[in-house]
């Protein structure tokens, strides 16, 4: 008989059942996605649905072993509700300067901005520039992996307090999204100084 254990170099939210070739990972990250896709799939949210797609993604994992990947995911319930509340007061502020300069005319140069962040990992590039884009006015064009810089489209770039508004936003949602999502690592490395400015 196999013992139920946490595995000490897997991801926090994934058990290991049995060992060896008959090893199984029950990952609650997958299970949860899959539990989505099937009440999506059903198109109705039903106790019945929901409790059907949870024995679904558990025998998806037992039935098709997945190799043990940490994707450096970690769930912080204060950090995630300061990211959210950040984020609703960000789009609501921006949402009303975007809407002045399309009622108020004359020209408004844009521009696209360099920011390089002080996290490395993939998740929180995709996490950081996904949170940046959600506010209207400063959208991502492009993501440089390799330096870990985001290019930014600003509006109103003639001003050069808006360009350094722009970079601190980015780095003060880069902080918010590690404290929400990132591993110790991360966070640390968040609440370290910006990098070497550059435009």
């Amino acid at each position: 008989m196999s013992i139920l254990f946490r595995g000490n170099r897997r991801s926090p939210y994934s058990w290991t059942l049995g060992g060896g070739t008959s090893r199984r990972v029950i990952d609650l990250p997958l299970i949860a996605w899959l539990t989505v896709i099937w009440v999506l799939l059903w198109g109705t949210l039903s106790w019945a649905n929901l409790l059907n797609g949870i024995v679904v993604g558990v025998a998806v994992c037992l039935l098709f072993p997945l190799p043990a990947v940490d994707l450096g995911l970690r769930l912080r319930p204060l950090g995630i509700a300061h990211l959210l509340l950040y984020l609703l007061w960000d789009m609501a502020v921006s949402s009303v300067r975007v809407t002045r300069m399309t009622f108020t005319p004359g020209p408004y140069p844009a521009a696209v901005v360099a920011v390089p962040l002080r996290c490395r990992s993939d998740l929180m590039l995709t996490a950081t520039a996904l949170a940046v884009s959600a506010v209207p006015g400063g959208s991502v064009i492009e993501v440089r992996q390799a330096t870990a810089t985001l290019f930014v489209h600003v509006l109103d770039a003639d001003d050069p307090q808006q360009i350094d508004r722009a970079r601190r936003s980015v780095w003060h949602t880069e902080r918010l999204t590690a404290r929400a999502f990132g591993t110790s690592e991360d966070v640390r490395r968040a609440a370290a100084p910006p990098p070497e400015e550059e435009t």
